[in-house]
């Protein structure tokens, strides 16, 4: 029997403290889409993590998570675009309707762009 690579999202891979998320949204990168604003901040070499942030203005309990879930898997299927040595956060912008994967993915992949373009200084914002 073959066995198959786990397609796990581990840990090492998300922003689990409010601080690190604070931290990026203040001195991190912004980017602006339809749907997301996203940081993007240096961290110090370690794999590239995520974070979402998804207030109850955007919906119900269920939109939210179900847009972390959609965000959370765009992510993780193109890890390869972002990275190493960044830390993005995710904040879902409120009254939108909850994107499909292709809209997810392509605004995900223009701030993969924008952190593998970006020199790594923390700070400033473009």
């Amino acid at each position: 029997m073959v066995e198959r690579p786990s397609e796990a999202f581990p840990n090492v891979r998300r922003l689990r403290k409010r601080r690190e998320f604070l931290q990026a949204q203040r001195t991190g990168r912004r980017w602006a889409s339809s749907h997301f604003v996203v940081y993007l901040k240096p961290n110090g070499g370690r794999p590239a993590r995520l974070g979402i942030t998804v207030s109850r203005k955007v919906g119900k309990a269920n939109m939210r998570n179900l847009l972390k879930r959609r965000v959370r898997e765009v992510f993780r299927r193109g890890l390869a675009n972002f990275p190493a040595g960044v830390d993005v956060v995710v904040v879902a912008k409120s009254g939108v309707s909850v994107p499909g994967f292709s809209e997810i993915r392509d605004e995900l992949s223009l701030a993969a762009r924008r952190a593998d373009r970006s020199t790594g200084e923390p700070g400033g914002r473009p």
